[in-house]
């Protein structure tokens, strides 16, 4: 698996040079995409999930479920050490904020209603997000 990054930016406005305002929004200011409105969720090509702003290797498209909620969902991330959780108390309820461990963007949330083998819902919003597909030989 290849794990190439980009260059990361110093400050907010290269990050909205290098951004979509969608994505800037949502990765950067903690925004979430509507539901059923992203690219990613209901999408079913084999390969990797890349963490837009900085390029690294999040999470497999064989840990991808319809959890029906219209965000793409995951039962696992690559490995625990691509992303950071983190107390989110937001809205009035506690949940769990989903970040890219490389460049701290905001991904989503991570939820204990998922299937199993982990029981966990790691909700993510397509615009935090690029699908890389599975090279074939």
């Amino acid at each position: 698996m290849s794990d190439e990054t980009h260059d990361l930016p110093a400050d907010e406005d290269e990050w909205r040079r290098r951004l979509t305002p969608e994505q800037f929004a949502v990765t950067r200011q903690c925004g979430t995409e509507p539901a059923f409105t992203g690219r990613y969720w209901d999408h079913h090509e084999d390969g990797t999930y890349r963490c837009v702003c900085c390029g690294a290797e999040l999470f497999d498209a064989g840990t991808k479920f319809d959890s029906g909620t219209g965000w793409p969902s995951f039962w696992a991330p690559l490995d625990d050490s691509r992303v950071r959780l983190l107390d989110d108390f937001e809205y009035g309820m506690k949940r769990t904020e989903v970040r890219c461990a490389k460049c701290d963007a905001h991904l989503g949330h991570v939820f204990p209603d998922g299937p199993n083998p982990t029981g966990l819902r790691y909700c993510m919003n397509s615009a935090s997000l690029d699908h890389e597909p599975r090279a074939t030989d």
